[in-house]
């Protein structure tokens, strides 16, 4: 009796599974592995998901053809989109700003693999407060040395901060990112941004410097900071010509940093 049961065909039976046979183990890796695979490689295009998205997909979520349709513009205006730009630790941004204070370690190296705009976003908005605190900080110390007894707090001060160091760091690195493609270069806009953004940092410590209200000191203060940030952008700009003679675009980059160091001084530390 038992041996007659044993006998029976089973693979028509529901439930049954196939044993593995050694030709299935040579296919190679399985299906979810490999697109595992491939989801974590889009993650290197820019924005993050905005090639051909793959992954998770929430139910009731659009076909295949309108995923593709989408992921070729939607991407820039997803917030989501960004977030790896800012997943940095403290020790990675703060060796980024040595790095902008000091030119010659190497600074595009650092971002190539990951720049981030953390560090560019910070920056530039301690800048604003601190040029916007310090500059009428600096006209009250004058007025009080010339024994002027009325003094304002200039709310002009923050809004010309805000306007000219956003501006200065969101237009003036697409200009050169387009210039430098003209040329034949392949830069990268969000290095761009990323290096722009780090050089401001110098002249967060030269704004604090320059409460001292000696006007020769000042200026000699302003004259080494811009020095040293035109610096980081020649010499970085270097990095990423890719053996092409452009001089004559960091030239240009290195003379409008210089710019607006002086801007700095003679605006809100008059």
């Amino acid at each position: 009796m038992d041996e007659g049961y044993s006998n029976l065909p089973t693979s028509h039976l529901l439930g049954s599974v196939p044993a593995v046979t050694q030709d299935d183990r040579k296919l190679g890796p399985p299906a979810a592995q490999v697109a595992d695979a491939a989801a974590t490689s889009r993650l290197q295009e820019f924005p993050p998901g905005g090639g051909n998205v793959g992954g998770y997909r929430p139910p009731g979520g659009p076909a295949d053809g309108d995923v593709e349709n989408q992921a070729d513009w939607k991407g820039y205006f997803n917030v989501a989109s960004y977030a790896p730009y800012f997943n940095v630790d403290t020790d990675v941004v703060v060796d980024r700003l040595i790095s902008s204070v000091y030119p010659m370690d190497g600074f595009y190296r650092k971002i190539d693999a990951n720049p981030d705009m953390y560090g560019p976003l910070w920056i530039t908005t301690t800048l604003i407060f601190m040029l916007a605190v310090f500059g009428n900080y600096a006209t009250y110390l004058v007025q009080t040395k010339k024994d002027m007894d009325i003094w304002n707090f200039d709310v002009g001060y923050f809004s010309w901060a805000a306007s000219v160091m956003y501006s200065y760091a969101i237009i003036v690195p697409v200009v050169f990112f387009f210039l430098f493609q003209y040329f034949g270069s392949r830069p990268s806009l969000v290095r761009f941004w990323c290096m722009w953004g780090y050089s401001l940092f110098i002249f967060i410590p030269a704004s604090v410097l320059l409460l001292i209200p000696v006007g020769f000191l000042q200026w000699v203060i302003i004259a080494l900071a811009g020095g040293a940030s035109s610096w980081f952008i020649t010499l970085n700009l270097k990095e990423c010509t890719e053996g092409a003679d452009l001089m004559v675009l960091m030239a240009s980059a290195s003379v409008l940093q210089f710019a607006l160091a002086l801007f700095i001084k003679v605006y809100f530390f008059a």
